[in-house]
C-alpha cells in the first residue's frame, strides 16, 4: 500500500501579509534536501516510538497512535506533538484507543522529521504511564503533601439550603440543526424549581461537558461510545442530570434552574475547528429563547416549566462544566455581541441578560473570555482531564481588555478531580459506567491526587464544594449580595458548607484599579526578570524544564511562542536583592485601600517572604509590608504553580508622603533565605462590587476558505475575517507558516464595520502532486475587542493525482554480509515525500532472517530496542520499513543490511508486504533471500 508523507506545499504557496515586514516573522526552515538512496525510517524508531505508525493510502494516509488502554472520551483536546510543537488534532477511532492524524496536517514535522512524538491532552502525556515522570524525578522518600491552611469563615454561607421546597421535571422539544453538525441536536432539559415563591425568579442554566454519549445497559465500559445518534441497542448517557444536587440547592434559594443535554454536540464536535464552542453557545441560546417565549406566554410552557414560577430572563446565571464552560462563555459573548449568521444556530436579538457565568474545570481552546460579564472559574487541583487548568485564562485573559469592572475569580479546590462535579460521571452514582479521570498508578501513587491521599476529596465532598461555590456566584452576580464577594475574590474567607475542602481564591477586576502588569511596556531590574508564559526557549520561559508540574497561568495555546503573556520571575539564594518593576507610565493607586498582588511560589515550598515597596515620581519611597506564601500541594501530574492573592495596605505610603497618583516603581525584596517566585500582577484594591455595564467592543470572527490548487498561474485568496460589534479595539494575530514552524505576529487595530487587515494567500498552480496545504490565522483579543471564531484561514486542496508507486527488487537474493535492496519508483515526480510502508510477514515453514543476522545499529534505529535473545524479524513488535522518495525524485531504495557470522546456517528468508489504510498487510509478498557465506 502506497503512503505519502506530506512535507511541503502542494503548490508553491506563499503567504503575504499586507503591511507586515518580513522581519516580524520567526525563522522559517528551508525545504529539506534528500539523497536518492535512503534507509528505512520505520515505525518503532526514535522518530516513531512504540505505539506509533504511518497508515493509509493516498488522501487516507495518516500518522497513528494506539493506546495500550482505552482513552475515555473527555473534554481536553487530544493533540499530536513533535519536537515540542503542535502537529495537529487527531481523529479518534471507535475502539477508544486509536488516534489518527492525516499526514497533510503534519507539516509541523517537515523540517526535522517526526521526532520526539508525543500525544497530549491539556498538557498531560497520554503515551506515558501515569506517574512515569514522577518515578524518574521524585526522591525516594517524597514528603507527604500538606493541605493549605483552613481559612476563617465568611460572614455568609451560600452553601446552606434555602427555605423553599422544590419541584422537578423534564422537557423534550424538537431537535435543532446547528451549523457544522450533520445530525440534529436534542432539546432536552431537567428543570428544578422552587415552590411557594411569588413573582419572577432568576434563572440558572447548566451545560455539561464533553463526555461519552451512549451506553448499553447491563454492559461495562466497553459498551460506552461517543456516537450520535445512539445505536438501537444503546441509551443516551444522561449527563444533564448530573447537576441535580446543585440545582436543588439553588432552587431552595429561589432560583429556577434547568440543566440541558448536549450529547448531540459531544458526538459530532470532533471535526469542528473550535471544539464545539459555537455550537454549544447556539444550543444554550436556543433554550434561553424558549424560556423567553414561555415567560411571555406561560400557557405554552411544558409541564416541567409550568410547575415552577415564571423565570426572570433579566437575571440569568450560566453554569458550564468543561467544554460546557467554554460553551457558556461563548453564549455570554454571543448574547452581547452577536456572531456571524452563517456560524450561528440561534439568531435574533437576545431577550435575556447574563449576569454572570460559572465555569467548572473549563476548556479554553480559544482563550477568548468575555471581559464585561462577571465569572467564577473552578480549578480542580486533581483534574485528570483538563489537567493544565487552562480555564485560568478566563481570569488572566480579561486584564486590560475592557473597563475592568467585572469580577473574574479563580477558585482552586485542592483534591478535586474533573468528573465528580457531575454525578452522572461519578462511579457508584452514575446510571452508565463512569470512572475517576485522575488515573491511578498503583505502583507509584500520586502524593496529592491518589484516592487514599489525605489531600484528595471524596466524590461527595467535592460535589458539595462545587455546589457551594456555584451558589456563591449566584449570590454575588445575580442577587447582588456583596457579602459573598470575600469568599471568591482573594480576601481569604471560606464558605463552611464546602468543608472539608480546602479552597483558595484570587481575582481580577471589580474593586481593582490601575496595576503593574508584566507586559512589553514594563522594565524589570535587580534580582528578577520578565519571563514568557509560552516560549520554546527554556531561558525565556517562565517555567524551566526542571519544573515539578505545570502552571495554569502558562497553559499552552496554539503558537509556539506568545507575546503579551508573562510574569516577573524572581530566583534568590540569599535575602536582600530587590527586584524593581517600572511600568511605562506612572500608576495611580489613589483612593485604594491596599495593593493586591498575585504571587506564585513552587508547589510544596514553605516560608517565601517578600517585602513590598513603592516609589513615586519624586523619588519618595515606602515599604508597605511583607507578603508570605507557601506552595500548594503539587506533583509532576498537577498544575500547582498557581498564584495566591496577597494584599498589603497603603497606609505606610500615605504616612511617608508618597504621591499615590504617580507611583513609578514596585519593589519586591526577598527576606527568606532562598526561593523562587513569580509575580503575575499587582493592582490597586478596594472593597466592593461595582455595577457592570458592558462596553461597546469590536468583535472579530475568522473564517476558512477552501480552494483548489489549479494547474497553472498564480491566484490570490484572502482569509475571511469579519469585524462586527461596536467601537474600536486591538487584537493580536498570528499568521502561521504552512510548515507549522513559525508565525508572523502583529497587533492589529479593528473597527466595527471596517475590513480587517488583509491576509492574502498566493497559490501557484501546477500539475504535480503535493498534498493539501493549510494557511492558518489565529486571533486573540488585546484591548477593546472580543474574539469569537479565533482560528481559520485558507486551505489549498491538491487536485492532481498521486503518482503510482512500484516496489521492485534490486538485490533480493544476497550472500550474508550484503544488503537486501528494493527500489521504490514513482510514475512521476511529486512535490512531497512519497513512500510505502512494508511490514514483515511471518513464515513458519522455513528459516527466517533474525535479529542476529542484521546490522545491530540499523536494528536499534529500526525498532528502538534490540532483544537479547535471537528473534525472527517478523516477530518483533513495531518492526516495519518506511521507504521514502524525496520531493522531485522518482526513485529511492530501502535496504536491510545483513552481517556475516562464523556459523553455518541454512538459507534464510524475509517476507515483506504493503499495508492497507488500517495498517494491515495486503498484496503480494516481497521475498528477500539470504545465503550462507560459509
Amino acid at each position: 500500500m502506497i503512503r505519502a508523507r506530506t512535507l511541503w506545499a502542494a503548490a508553491t504557496a506563499a503567504l503575504t501579509l499586507v503591511g507586515v515586514a518580513p522581519a516580524a516573522a520567526q525563522a522559517a526552515p528551508q525545504p529539506p534536501g534528500g539523497a536518492t538512496s535512503v534507509r528505512a525510517a520505520p515505525t518503532g524508531t526514535a522518530d516513531l516510538p512504540p505505539g506509533w505508525r504511518i497508515t493509509g493510502n493516498g488522501t487516507a494516509r495518516a500518522l497513528e497512535w494506539r493506546s495500550p488502554r482505552a482513552v475515555p472520551p473527555g473534554d481536553a483536546r487530544v493533540e499530536f506533538h513533535s519536537g515540542g510543537r503542535l502537529l495537529g488534532v487527531p481523529e479518534p477511532d471507535r475502539d477508544g484507543r486509536t488516534f489518527r492524524l492525516p499526514l497533510d496536517a503534519t507539516r509541523a514535522a517537515a523540517p526535522h522529521g517526526l521526532t520526539g512524538l508525543q500525544i497530549r491532552a491539556a498538557g498531560r502525556r497520554l503515551d506515558r504511564e501515569p506517574g512515569a515522570a514522577a518515578r524518574q524525578r521524585r526522591p525516594a522518600e517524597a514528603p507527604p503533601a500538606k493541605l493549605p491552611p483552613r481559612l476563617p469563615a465568611g460572614t455568609v454561607d451560600p452553601g446552606r439550603p434555602g427555605r423553599y421546597a422544590t419541584t422537578t421535571g423534564e422537557y423534550t422539544l424538537d431537535p435543532v440543526r446547528l451549523p457544522g453538525l450533520s445530525a440534529p441536536v436534542e432539546m432536552r432539559g431537567l428543570v428544578v424549581a422552587p415552590k411557594g415563591t411569588t413573582g419572577k425568579r432568576p434563572l440558572a442554566l447548566f451545560l455539561h461537558g464533553r463526555h461519552a454519549t451512549c451506553y448499553v445497559p447491563g454492559q461495562g465500559e466497553e459498551s460506552v461510545t461517543i456516537d450520535w445518534p445512539c445505536a438501537d441497542d444503546a441509551k443516551p448517557i444522561p449527563s444533564h442530570r448530573g447537576y441535580r444536587q446543585d440545582q436543588e440547592l439553588l432552587a431552595s434559594q429561589g432560583y429556577v434552574t434547568v440543566s440541558i443535554s448536549a450529547n448531540g454536540i459531544n458526538g459530532q464536535d470532533g471535526a469542528l475547528e473550535d471544539g464545539g464552542a459555537q455550537a454549544r453557545s447556539s444550543l444554550v441560546r436556543a433554550h434561553l429563547a424558549r424560556w423567553a417565549d414561555w415567560a411571555a406566554k406561560t400557557s405554552a410552557a411544558p409541564d416541567a416549566v409550568h410547575r415552577g414560577p415564571k423565570a426572570d430572563l433579566s437575571r440569568v446565571l450560566l453554569v458550564g462544566h468543561s467544554r460546557g464552560g467554554e460553551g457558556v462563555d461563548r453564549a455570554a459573548m454571543d448574547s452581547l455581541y452577536p456572531p456571524p449568521a452563517d456560524q450561528d444556530g440561534t439568531q435574533g436579538r437576545a431577550r435575556w441578560t447574563i449576569r454572570g457565568t460559572v465555569l467548572v474545570g473549563p476548556t479554553a481552546f480559544g482563550q477568548n473570555p468575555v471581559p464585561d460579564v462577571p465569572s467564577l472559574t473552578v480549578l480542580p487541583g486533581c483534574d485528570g482531564d483538563v489537567s493544565d487548568l487552562q480555564g485560568q485564562l478566563y481570569v488572566d485573559g480579561t486584564r486590560g481588555v475592557s473597563r475592568g469592572r467585572a469580577l473574574h475569580s479563580a477558585v482552586h479546590i485542592t483534591g478535586a478531580n474533573h468528573n465528580y462535579f457531575n454525578s452522572e460521571w461519578t462511579p457508584g452514582r452514575a446510571e452508565a459506567p463512569a470512572s475517576d479521570d485522575f488515573w491511578e498508578d498503583l505502583e507509584d501513587p500520586d502524593p496529592v491526587c491518589s484516592t487514599d491521599s489525605p489531600t484528595r476529596l471524596t466524590a461527595g465532598q467535592q460535589h458539595r464544594a462545587g455546589a457551594t461555590y456555584i451558589a456563591t456566584a449566584a449570590r454575588l452576580f445575580v442577587a447582588g449580595d456583596d457579602r459573598a464577594r470575600e469568599l471568591i475574590d482573594g480576601t481569604g474567607r471560606r464558605a463552611p458548607s464546602a468543608d472539608p475542602a480546602r479552597v483558595l481564591t484570587h481575582a481580577v477586576g471589580a474593586g481593582r484599579g490601575a496595576g503593574f502588569l508584566p507586559d512589553d511596556g514594563v522594565r524589570v531590574t535587580g534580582g528578577g526578570h520578565l519571563c514568557s508564559a509560552v516560549d520554546p526557549d527554556p531561558g525565556a520561559a517562565c517555567l524551566g524544564e526542571d519544573a515539578r508540574g505545570s502552571s495554569p497561568h502558562f497553559a499552552y495555546w496554539l503558537p509556539e511562542r506568545e507575546s503579551g503573556r508573562g510574569a516577573v520571575a524572581l530566583d534568590w539564594s540569599a535575602p536582600g536583592t530587590a527586584t524593581r518593576i517600572r511600568p511605562g507610565a506612572p500608576v495611580s493607586l489613589k483612593g485604594a485601600k491596599s495593593l493586591a498582588l498575585r504571587v506564585i511560589v513552587p508547589p510544596g515550598s514553605t516560608g517565601a517572604r517578600l517585602d513590598v515597596s513603592v516609589t513615586d515620581a519624586a523619588g519618595r519611597r515606602a515599604t508597605l509590608g511583607a507578603v508570605r506564601a507557601d506552595g500548594l500541594p503539587g506533583s509532576e501530574r498537577t498544575a500547582s504553580y498557581w498564584a495566591q492573592e496577597r494584599r498589603v495596605p497603603l497606609t505606610a505610603a500615605t504616612r511617608a508622603g508618597v504621591d499615590l497618583r504617580r507611583v513609578t516603581t514596585l519593589e519586591l525584596t526577598p527576606r527568606s533565605r532562598a526561593g523562587k517566585a513569580w509575580l503575575m500582577d499587582a493592582h490597586a484594591w478596594q472593597p466592593g462590587t461595582p455595577a457592570v455595564r458592558p462596553a461597546p467592543l469590536a468583535r472579530v470572527d475568522v473564517g476558512r476558505t477552501t480552494v483548489e490548487e489549479g494547474d497553472s498561474g498564480v491566484r490570490t485568496y484572502h482569509v475571511p475575517v469579519r469585524v462586527s460589534g461596536k467601537g474600536t479595539g486591538t487584537v493580536r494575530m498570528y499568521v502561521m507558516d504552512p510548515s507549522g514552524w513559525g508565525a508572523v505576529e502583529r497587533l492589529v487595530t479593528v473597527r466595527s464595520g471596517s475590513p480587517f487587515t488583509d491576509v492574502a494567500v498566493k497559490v501557484t498552480g501546477n500539475q504535480r502532486y503535493g498534498g493539501n496545504t493549510h494557511h492558518n490565522l489565529l486571533v486573540k483579543a488585546v484591548h477593546g475587542s472580543v474574539v469569537g471564531s479565533y482560528a481559520g484561514g485558507v486551505s489549498v486542496e491538491e487536485d492532481d493525482p498521486m503518482p503510482q508507486i512500484r516496489v521492485t527488487p534490486v538485490a533480493d537474493e544476497v550472500t550474508e554480509g550484503q544488503p537486501l535492496r528494493w527500489r521504490v519508483s514513482l510514475s512521476e515526480p511529486a512535490d512531497v515525500d512519497l513512500g510505502t510502508v512494508l511490514v514483515p510477514v511471518p513464515d513458519g515453514s522455513r528459516p527466517e532472517l533474525s535479529t542476529k543476522d542484521v546490522d545491530q545499529d540499523w536494528l536499534l534505529e529500526t525498532v528502538g530496542e534490540v532483544p537479547d535473545e535471537e528473534v525472527p524479524l517478523s516477530r518483533l513488535d513495531y518492526f516495519a520499513l518506511w521507504a521514502s522518495v524525496p520531493p522531485g525524485e522518482t526513485d529511492a531504495e530501502v535496504t536491510v543490511p545483513t552481517v556475516t557470522d562464523e556459523v553455518a546456517e541454512p538459507t534464510e528468508y524475509l517476507g515483506l508486504r504493503n499495508t492497507d489504510d488500517e495498517g494491515e498487510p495486503q498484496g503480494p509478498v516481497l521475498t528477500g533471500t539470504v545465503l550462507d557465506a560459509s
